[in-house]
């Protein structure tokens, strides 16, 4: 649906939100996570910070779809939060010697990659592209085998069991996160081509019809409330490449 107004001006454009004060919130929690984990080593106490993290994501996408606050801004600092809270327990796990450091450089590599990409995506006049059902199921399990990962350290039944499903939602988060990846690539690449062919066909000279080809965004919204990044069709006639628009949802995941 369309980004729609009030007295106050476009929703799309509000900063001063509930949704958008939760991501804040969540993004404060951070570097008290990894605080947590690193020097006092308080674990059930990262722990319950990791799950308000979890809680207030949900909460927020729920509170933008009911109370019509969704947001540019929201868009932007909820995938952030999420890469955010990934970065911190994989560094934590590392640095306490749980996980190896590989794992670590297999999920950083593929956000390296998604970020070099933008730059050549709003050349072409599109922002970040729309989150996907893979990128939010990988970011899940990344989440959920965080804290289990941790329990994993501790001695007994209790420890052996979160060992194995950490690991188990690890391993498929990992793999999920990476599908998630090539499908965002694929994707571009798509929207790449079209906007080629539709600058070529301009400059050919065919008609307006063939230059409709080509897509930009829209303002529409993800299943969690935030503008998705979809695409509509491109003005008749209009050549070279768009002007970017920075419109999309998360993430790469």
């Amino acid at each position: 649906m369309a980004i729609q107004t009030n007295a106050t001006g476009p929703v799309g454009d509000r900063v001063w939100t509930i949704p958008n004060l939760l991501s804040i919130v969540r993004l404060l929690g951070v570097p008290l996570f990894l605080w947590l984990v690193l020097v006092p080593q308080a674990d059930w106490w990262a722990l319950g910070v990791l799950a308000f993290a979890g809680i207030s994501d949900w909460l927020d996408g729920k509170i933008a779809r009911a109370w019509n606050q969704t947001s540019r801004l929201g868009a932007v600092l909820d995938p952030m939060a999420d890469r955010l809270y990934i970065f911190a327990a994989l560094l934590g796990l590392v640095m306490r010697d749980i996980v190896p450091w590989w794992l670590m450089a297999i999920l950083v590599v593929r956000d390296v990659l998604i970020v070099v990409a933008l730059p050549v995506l709003r050349y072409y006049g599109y922002g970040t592209l729309p989150v996907n059902f893979a990128g939010k199921a990988a970011t899940l399990c990344l989440l959920y085998s965080f804290p289990l990962l941790f329990v994993a350290g501790y001695d007994g039944i209790v420890g052996e069991v979160a060992q194995i499903v950490g690991w188990a939602f690890a391993i498929w988060g990992t793999a999920i996160y990476w599908w998630a990846g090539l499908l965002y690539a694929v994707q571009g690449l798509r929207l790449i081509g079209q906007s080629r062919r539709a600058d070529r066909a301009v400059q050919a000279g065919e008609g307006p019809a063939t230059c409709q080809a080509a897509t930009r965004q829209d303002p529409d919204t993800t299943e969690d409330g935030r503008p998705s990044g979809r695409l509509s069709h491109r003005r008749a006639g209009e050549s070279g490449p768009p002007s970017s628009d920075r419109k999309g949802a998360t993430s790469p995941p």
